[in-house]
């Protein structure tokens, strides 16, 4: 129906105010019409805080009674830190609801939809459905792996150097790509980059844009060789530093580092290199509740995320121009692959151009994540 797409879409615009503040619980939207008349609307704010449908009733008070609710995400079922909003809706005597996707979680998976049924509100699945599932891929991810979502952000000229012969790198890119990175980094919960690029480059990491958010930064840094003075350790007063390391980190170095507020230790398991384990610590970062992963590191780190089968999401940047040189960096190391038809495949692929850059986007399609 065309009005069931028209206010859903407002429901999925609500949702997307919550970008980056809801983890670990999902982008959700909610409108609610009357007589055709929107009489209440919300969306999820903040972990611990009232569900979308929750502000949407109270903003309709009385005039929830046999309402249509849109919502971008099946209304939950269980108790968490929060009531269940099925129970809410029922209570208000809505007439109808109308999610775009079912949730994924376990611990719902369709009893919200079933108890409001068995109350007698009429239910409608499927609207805008894709558009939702994508919103939500972070969630419905961590929901189903149990690890977050992991975009590989790279940038190269487009011969596929990252850097000069010299060693220069900045910047290969121009400056509306360098913004749309920091957009990028404000949208998700964390971001990560390796102890060579720390030492190489001494970044920051933070998000540059008036009013954005900091992400968490996070290291992989085996030894724990990261300097005490790195940007860095000061660069957000409101987002940690997060260092993965591993047991072979000097006991003074991590005493040192365990002193300084806001930075967090994950001692991983090593490899048989004595590198941090990367399945394991997305498991840690999984278990801390970090539904999506942006990377920023060197053609190191990327060719180990790459070979460790960790990648979901390519998010490539190719500057107008050629660089040459047998000496200068590329884009990946590790161990990559022996054969053409081993080769890392993407789907879903989307080229935008960006200022006089382009990215080109894709899902990793021999992963054993797909989009829903």
């Amino acid at each position: 129906m065309e009005q069931d797409h028209h206010f859903m879409q407002q429901a999925l615009r609500l949702a997307q105010r919550g970008i980056g503040h809801t983890r670990p619980n999902p982008l959700v939207g909610c409108v609610m019409v009357r007589d055709g008349r929107v009489v209440g609307k919300g969306y999820h704010q903040r972990a611990g805080e009232p569900h979308a449908e929750v502000f949407a009733l109270r903003q309709a008070g009385a005039a929830a009674r046999g309402a249509t609710v849109y919502v971008t995400l099946e209304p939950c079922s269980h108790h968490g830190r929060t009531p269940p909003c099925a129970d809410a809706l029922i209570r208000a005597g809505v007439g109808r609801v109308v999610a775009a996707i079912s949730d994924p979680n376990p611990q719902v998976a369709g009893q919200g939809l079933q108890r409001l049924q068995a109350a007698g509100i009429a239910v409608t699945v499927g609207v805008c459905g894709e558009e939702a599932s994508r919103l939500n891929q972070p969630f419905i991810h961590w929901i189903t792996w149990g690890r977050p979502l992991v975009t590989l952000k790279m940038a190269a000229s487009l011969d596929g150097k990252t850097a000069t012969h010299t060693g220069e790198s900045q910047w290969i890119t121009g400056a509306m790509a360098r913004h749309h990175v920091q957009r990028m980094r404000a949208r998700h919960d964390l971001v990560l980059v390796g102890i060579g690029t720390v030492l190489a480059d001494d970044p920051r990491l933070n998000c540059r844009l008036p009013g954005g958010r900091d992400p968490i930064r996070l290291v992989v840094d085996s030894r724990l060789r990261t300097p005490l003075h790195a940007a860095i350790r000061t660069a957000s007063q409101t987002a940690e530093l997060w260092i993965a390391i591993t047991d072979d980190a000097p006991a003074e170095r991590r005493q040192a580092w365990q002193a300084q507020p806001g930075v967090v230790l994950l001692t991983c398991r090593r490899t048989a290199a004595g590198r941090v384990d990367l399945l394991d610590l997305l498991s840690q970062l999984g278990q801390r509740g970090i539904l999506s992963v942006l990377t920023e590191a060197g053609a190191t780190l990327n060719g180990a995320l790459l070979d460790a089968g960790v990648v979901d999401r390519l998010a490539l940047f190719l500057a107008p121009r050629l660089i040459g040189g047998l000496g200068a960096a590329g884009l990946l190391a590790g161990e990559g692959i022996a054969r053409l038809t081993d080769a890392h495949h993407l789907t879903e692929l989307r080229v935008t151009q960006v200022g006089m850059d382009l990215l080109l986007e894709g899902v990793l399609a021999n992963h054993v994540y797909r989009s829903h």
